[in-house]
C-alpha cells in the first residue's frame, strides 16, 4: 500500500510544471511510546489546562494565543487573527536557482522528505528534472507553503526520486561563536598531528546506517519483555568516569591498537592464501 502524501502540488523549474508529492522521509512513530498511568487506578491520565492563578480548569473555546509583551502582561490574539498570518499557498514548489550538492551547510538542514510524481502524467517531466540535475550534479533551492509556513527547500536527486530537505531559516541557527568562543586556537604539528592522521587511515570507512544500532530503544524493548514476563529488572550500575589521561600516550596507544589490527588483518589474509591446496600435477 503506497504511503499517504504529507502535501501535493507542483514543482515548477522555468516553464516546466510537474504534479508532485511530498512524503515524510525520516519518522519517529516506531519508537516505543509510553501513556501517563494513574499508579493507583491503573487509568490513563489526560492533560488538562488550568488557570495559573485560580487553578481551575479551562474549556478549550476560552483558551486564546497570548503573545507576552512583558512580565506577566499579554496580547491577545484570535484564531482568526492568527490564522491571518497563515499565508496564501498555490501548491507549487518554484525553483529559484541551482547550486552545487554541497554548497548548504549541514547545520541548516531541518527535515527529509521524499518528493515523486503525484501520477502517471507527471512521471516523464519528473525523470526530465530529475536526470538533468543528476547530470549537472546540482541541487535546486525552491520555496513553498508547507504546513501553514513558507518554508525553503533543498531538492537533490535520490535513486528513483528527488529528496527534499527543509532548510532552517538564518535567524533560526545560532550563531557557532556561541559554541566555539573559549576554543584557543592551538597549532597542532609534528608527531602528535602525525599519529592523529595515523589513527583516522586506520579507521576509514564507509557509512551504512544498518551497522548503528539503537541501543536504548532496544534496552527499553527488553525492559518491556522482561515486565510482561513478570521479571525483576535490575537497575544499572554506575559506570566508572574517564580518566584524564596524556594526550600524546592516549595517541600513541591508539596508534598502535590501529597497527595491530591492520597487522592481524594483513596475516589473517596470508594464512588464508597459504592454506589452499596446492594444485596437483598432472601424471606422466
Amino acid at each position: 500500500m503506497a504511503p499517504r502524501a504529507n502535501w501535493k502540488g507542483f514543482l515548477k523549474v522555468g516553464e516546466v510544471n510537474c504534479p508532485v508529492a511530498l512524503y515524510t522521509a525520516a519518522s519517529t512513530s516506531e519508537r516505543i511510546s509510553f501513556r501517563t498511568i494513574n499508579r493507583v487506578t491503573g487509568h490513563t491520565v489526560n492533560r488538562q489546562y488550568v488557570d495559573s492563578d485560580t487553578g481551575k480548569p479551562v474549556d478549550k473555546d476560552d483558551q486564546v494565543k497570548g503573545y507576552e509583551v512583558s512580565q506577566g502582561e499579554y496580547i491577545v490574539l484570535e484564531p482568526e487573527e492568527v490564522a491571518a498570518a497563515v499565508p496564501e499557498s498555490d501548491k507549487t514548489l518554484e525553483v529559484s536557482a541551482f547550486i552545487g550538492c554541497g554548497e548548504i551547510d549541514d547545520v541548516y538542514f531541518d527535515k527529509p522528505y521524499y518528493l515523486a510524481p503525484a501520477d502517471k502524467s507527471a512521471q516523464e517531466a519528473f525523470a526530465l528534472i530529475r536526470e538533468g540535475m543528476r547530470k549537472k550534479k546540482v541541487a535546486a533551492i525552491a520555496q513553498t507553503v508547507l504546513f501553514r509556513r513558507v518554508r525553503t527547500v533543498l531538492i537533490r536527486a535520490h535513486n528513483d526520486g528527488l529528496v527534499a530537505t527543509t532548510l532552517n531559516f538564518d535567524y533560526e541557527v545560532r550563531s557557532a561563536k556561541e559554541a566555539f568562543g573559549d576554543v584557543p586556537e592551538l597549532k597542532i604539528k609534528g608527531e602528535m598531528l602525525e599519529l592523529a592522521e595515523h589513527i583516522i587511515k586506520t579507521k576509514m570507512g564507509k557509512f551504512d546506517v544498518t551497522k548503528f544500532d539503537d541501543r536504548y530503544e532496544a534496552a527499553l524493548a527488553e525492559v518491556v519483555k522482561a515486565k510482561l514476563e513478570g521479571k525483576k529488572i535490575q537497575p544499572r550500575k554506575e559506570t566508572a568516569s574517564a580518566k584524564v589521561v596524556d594526550l600524546m600516550a592516549a595517541l600513541r596507544e591508539s596508534a598502535g591498537q590501529g597497527g595491530k589490527k591492520a597487522a592481524a588483518s594483513s596475516s589473517g589474509k596470508k594464512a588464508a592464501s597459504g592454506s589452499r591446496a596446492a594444485p596437483r600435477k598432472k601424471a606422466s
